[in-house]
């Protein structure tokens, strides 16, 4: 909050979470304002105080008993002023228990305190502190309502002896355990199921895979909870699957029955209570009822009848998410998802809308249902989270968390990782933001999710001046024509003045300067009349004109999107007077910086800061909400290099804690001789030094804010290769090749050879003639026959010739 003073001789800057704000000479927001009762000067700020001193300060002025106390007594006031304060009450304090079953376990008490009352002046905080603690050994209630739809049949053998195997294993947790068991199908309505006559006793008619079963129900509460699990066996495998005909299934109706049935479940008032909730499909929520007809909301309340059955199924709607959220929370459950993969992340996202639930996947048969519920109930066991219920619509509160580390955690009421028996510290602080419209006193509960523990908060506003408890009508303070209160005379009509000395009417012009602000100025500031020494300010439709001199209004002031003051501020003589959590000319500005805080607890990320409720990024290349994002920032690799390096460098030296202190003061630092990667959020560091060595390291995130280094004791270094075997390796290399490349050509050759001869061979097999009648082919020996005769000396001779 801004700390005011009163007179101020220079311009002063005050720094609030990184914004400056400036505080312009001789300002002072207690005497600017327009106070002209006890009760409307305690409104201006919580360091304002009212003087009710009879003869103090002028008689003309009104706001002059306005003022910061400093200056209220040192004006003459003495000890006569109105200056509450906020205060804190603690009303019941009853010690923490360190243990939950024993024979006064009705007085375990894991909350502290119980009941307290505040005094809020507005504007001012005050605070209280709480603390909650998970004692050993308390006492469990745990249901378990299982889905009977014909798809869990395979979980439903897997279960028949679960009351024994769970009780052997939350009897290692807690000494005090009793197990309940309840049942659900669906409305056993169209769409939801099978409602044709044929089916009303089976509705597994004519479905091979599996042809009996027993008639769709809403929900059924089978076995209250009871210490003999016997009982929940012989419960269990006496249960029969059914059928429906959509796929979700009417299990909110059967969680909401579960929680506010309290006597037939048998809920305990000290105990732990846990709601198992198995299937393997996605509910039915609110609306949906209307594909059946069914209009009518769920009212919240237990319907089931003497037989333990859900008795308007068919009459109203599935519950809402805000429903159910409600009435877990009204009656302490925590409600367990036991769901199948398929379906985990719609249930995950379920958690976030129903405080105090868990969710975890159930294998398709349900053996590992007993681990699962382990697992859950060590969950919840080891966290605490505050709840608000019926807040004040004037009250800010804000939190701070001091969990298991003894680190604080401002705007935080959540604490996790604890174990059984350690404490968790949250304090409060509380603030009006004005005063209640209706009565003066109201009231709202603190309590943690899943606890049956509350603490009762009584708030009472200090919005009436104790001077105001004994006024005098008719007093002779005021001429006996006014009643006197708080120093001041209210005037009956007709009558004014301070001390209601003058009349109405009456000529006042000789003395009309004292109406003036100013020689020169206009009388009254051209906004009201001088009467009686006074001005009389006008009436105005935008607002209130006030001031000794009328100088003043409540509506010329700086506005935000045509909102006067941005809505979170008063108007002052034209000045706009912040309400606590906003600065600026229009209170624009909010100095409330959980918008700024990134996932890892820090004010923009460290790269920049937080002004009006926005990270301005400062760091180059920054930027997102938060300046989450920055490619070009140097990495946390990095950033811790400097104090690996300070390590490596003065490794088992007597100057190691001071020398590398102030480089690794927000690291916890661990040698080890090899790095293995274990876990899935650290991360794989690696440099080479100046001796071409390598130097690993991983790092985690501490919710403390500090980083869990795991650092390497000696870099690794490799050994210098042999110039020999380098060379030899190259020229058997290149020989290597060279051959190789040379068998591929000779390989490429032989391949073409031979496919050119297949092809000759081909061609020639295909010719349609022999050689000898190729009219091509020709012998190179040819012979002729020639046939003649003729007669030498009466001598024939036929073809020869001598």
């Amino acid at each position: 909050s801004i700390l005011w003073k009163g007179f101020y001789s220079s311009k002063e800057v005050l720094c609030h979470k990184g914004l400056s704000l400036y505080l312009v000479k001789s300002l002072n927001i207690c005497t600017s304002g327009s106070a002209t009762s006890c009760e409307e000067c305690l409104l201006i700020h919580p360091k304002c105080a009212w003087c009710f001193k009879e003869d103090f300060g002028s008689l003309r002025s009104v706001t002059s008993r306005c003022d910061l106390k400093a200056n209220l007594v040192k004006n003459g006031c003495g000890d006569e002023f109105e200056s509450p304060a906020s205060s804190t009450q603690v009303l019941r304090s009853l010690p923490l228990s360190s243990k939950g079953s024993s024979p006064a376990s009705s007085d375990v008490i894991q909350m502290t305190p119980q009941k307290i009352a505040l005094n809020l002046r507005p504007g001012d905080k005050t605070t209280f502190q709480l603390q909650v603690r998970q004692v050993e050994d308390y006492p469990v209630d745990l249901y378990y309502l299982m889905d009977l739809s014909l798809s869990m049949k395979d979980d439903l053998d897997s279960i028949r002896n679960l009351g024994t195997k769970l009780a052997e294993e939350m009897g290692k947790l807690t000494s005090n355990f009793r197990l309940g068991f309840g049942s659900f199908v669906d409305k056993n309505i169209s769409p939801f199921s099978y409602t044709a006559p044929r089916y009303q006793t089976n509705p597994c008619i004519g479905y091979k895979l599996f042809p009996n079963c027993v008639p769709s129900f809403g929900f059924r509460h089978l076995l209250p909870l009871t210490d003999r699990v016997d009982s929940f066996n012989e419960e269990v495998r006496k249960q029969r699957v059914s059928r429906n005909r959509d796929a979700p299934e009417g299990g909110f109706d059967a969680v909401l029955q579960a929680a506010v049935c309290k006597e037939k479940i048998g809920w305990r008032k000290d105990a732990l209570h846990l709601l198992v909730f198995t299937t393997d499909d996605v509910p039915h929520i609110a609306l949906d009822g209307k594909l059946g007809g069914l209009v009518q909301p769920h009212d919240g309340q237990c319907h089931l009848n003497e037989a333990n059955e859900y008795t308007v199924s068919n009459q109203m709607d599935y519950p809402s998410l805000a429903l159910l959220g409600e009435k877990l929370a009204e009656n302490n459950i925590n409600l367990i998802f036991a769901v199948t993969k398929s379906h985990y992340m719609l249930y995950k996202n379920f958690t976030a809308l129903i405080p105090g639930t868990t969710v975890e996947i159930l294998h398709g048969d349900s053996k590992n249902i007993i681990q699962l519920i382990i697992n859950a109930y060590n969950s919840i066991r080891s966290k605490v989270e505050l709840s608000v219920w019926d807040q004040p619509e004037d009250l800010n509160l804000f939190f701070t968390a001091t969990c298991q580390d003894g680190v604080s955690y401002p705007g935080q009421r959540k604490c996790e990782g604890l174990k059984i028996g350690d404490t968790a510290t949250f304090e409060v602080a509380a603030e009006a933001r004005g005063c209640p419209g209706g009565p003066a006193a109201a009231a709202f509960t603190l309590r943690p999710v899943g606890f049956r523990d509350s603490l009762q908060v009584a708030v009472a506003y200090h919005c009436r001046c104790g001077c105001s408890a004994g006024p005098e009508p008719d007093s002779a303070r005021c001429g006996g024509k006014g009643t006197y209160v708080c120093g001041l005379c209210e005037c009956q009509p007709g009558h004014l003045g301070s001390r209601c000395e003058c009349q109405e009417g009456e000529s006042q012009s000789g003395r009309q300067h004292l109406c003036r602000e100013a020689e020169g100025r206009p009388l009254c500031s051209g906004r009201g009349e001088c009467s009686c020494n006074q001005c009389s300010c006008f009436e105005s439709e935008f607002g209130k004109i006030y001031g000794p001199f009328c100088q003043c209004d409540n509506f010329s002031c700086a506005r935000n999107r045509g909102v006067l003051c941005s809505g979170h501020g008063e108007c002052h003589c034209g000045e706009c007077k912040c309400h606590a959590g906003y600065i600026g000319d229009n209170c624009n500005c909010s100095t409330d910086i959980s918008t700024c805080l990134a996932k890892d607890g820090q004010v923009c990320s460290d790269r920049g800061r937080c002004v009006c409720g926005q990270c301005q990024c400062t760091e180059p290349g920054a930027f997102g909400e938060t300046c989450e994002k920055c490619p070009t920032c140097p990495d946390a690799c990095s950033t811790k290099r400097d104090c690996v390096e300070c390590l490596l460098l003065h490794s088992g030296g007597p100057a190691e804690n001071q020398t590398c202190h102030s480089l690794c003061k927000d690291e916890v630092v661990t040698r080890v001789d090899t790095i293995v990667k274990d876990d899935q959020e650290a991360v794989l560091c690696f440099y080479k030094t100046a001796k071409d060595c390598v130097m690993m390291f991983t790092y985690t995130e501490l919710p403390s804010g500090k980083s869990n280094l795991t650092v390497l004791k000696e870099p690794e270094c490799g050994t210098a290769p042999d110039a020999t075997t380098i060379l030899l390796a190259v020229v058997g290399s290149i020989l290597l090749i060279g051959i190789a490349l040379l068998a591929i050509w000779k390989l490429l050759v032989t391949i073409h050879d031979r496919r050119e001869f297949a092809k000759f061979q081909s061609e020639r097999s295909r010719a349609r003639y022999e050689m000898a009648s190729n009219p091509l082919y020709r012998k190179p020996i040819s012979t002729h026959s020639v046939d003649f005769t003729f007669n030498k000396f009466n001598k024939s001779y036929n073809g020869t010739v001598d």
